[in-house]
């Protein structure tokens, strides 16, 4: 098994979630997604823009985030 690595650290699976997105709309140079949440369960971040230079025609993201700290 792969185990990513973020900024030279090694990351910690277990504090780690991942986020999946789905296109709204493209917008003038970004495209905009937004979380898919699970039935009763709030954003984590909601809506994000990328640049449509990396987005090219995804119609979905995930993105993987890390609790770090107390």
């Amino acid at each position: 098994m792969d185990v990513p690595v973020v900024t030279g650290r090694v990351m910690d699976m277990t504090n780690t979630t991942p986020i999946q997105f789905r296109k709204l709309r493209d917008t003038k140079n970004t495209v905009r997604f937004e979380e898919e949440m699970p039935a009763g369960k709030p954003p984590i971040i909601g809506t994000i823009y990328v640049q449509k230079w990396f987005a090219g025609d995804a119609d979905k993201l995930t993105i993987t985030i890390q609790k770090e700290g107390n």
